[in-house]
């Protein structure tokens, strides 16, 4: 029997007097690659952003693995097992491509500040270990002959790449993935679905994805649920959901 990872209860948040989200509700199976889409200006982002802990709802609530996470602070949320990538790319650019992805390791490789400073065995073995680990992920992602490069160095593609092999290495139970095919051509968005279809496989991971691009969308969403104007417009098996006209219409007009 399948198991819910994301529950969403009526979650929604106003700014002010304006209403961006409400009565939001949404089931992600564990396993499930589930699509977010709808119109610009939806609310798709300010849903990651509630789930992540960068807002907090004003109504509503959100459990992961059957574990209230709302009004948990980003870092707590992503303890607990959410990770993201974002709209804008956000890698450090001055570090290098295999930095970037250490940096993701800290929920689960550690040594204390004396360590780092005096250099002790527990040091060098946990570097080690980062080391391995953070190249692992860059292979999955055709870029561990770059590791070395500064991140602001790798062409856009690529950089759409370490930031889904940063998040990964969190270990999250959620990956939350904003517009990833953004200002990929067709040849980099195949790539990338081939990657997305892998991670979810070889990682066991549970996917909600923001996008634009309907082919992607409809190449490897199972489930999806549309936003329009901060509401649920419509919610289920995704070739179902795209034909219907009410979609259609927030999409492309009368």
């Amino acid at each position: 029997m399948s198991m819910a990872l994301l529950e969403t209860k009526n979650l929604g948040i106003s700014f002010g007097g304006l209403k961006a989200v409400s009565d939001f509700n949404l089931t992600i199976e564990k396993g499930q690659l589930y699509g977010l889409i709808g119109p610009n200006g939806a609310g798709k982002t300010t849903i990651f952003n509630l789930l992540t802990g960068v807002y907090k709802p004003t109504e509503g609530m959100a459990e992961l693995d059957g574990e209230v996470i709302t009004g948990k602070s980003p870092v707590e949320i992503c303890k607990h097992g959410v990770a993201r990538t974002f709209q804008n790319i956000r890698l450090f650019k001055d570090l290098t491509v295999l930095d970037n992805v250490k940096v993701g390791l800290h929920n689960n490789y550690k040594y204390s500040l004396l360590d780092g400073i005096f250099r002790t065995p527990k040091y060098f073995k946990t570097e080690k270990a980062m080391n391995e680990k953070a190249l692992e992920l860059l292979k999955v992602f055709d870029l561990d002959n770059e590791a070395q490069f500064l991140a602001a160095n790798l062409p856009y593609g690529k950089q759409r790449k370490l930031e889904i092999a940063r998040a990964l290495a969190t270990e999250p139970k959620l990956l939350l993935l904003d517009e990833p095919a953004a200002g990929m051509n067709p040849n980099e968005t195949q790539e990338l679905m081939d990657n997305i279809r892998f991670i979810r496989d070889e990682f066991d991971m549970t996917i909600l994805l923001i996008e634009h691009d309907m082919r992607l969308v409809s190449g490897i969403c199972e489930e999806v649920t549309v936003l329009n104007f901060g509401q649920v417009l419509a919610q289920g098996e995704t070739a179902q959901v795209l034909n219907d006209p009410a979609v259609i219409k927030a999409y492309i007009g009368e």
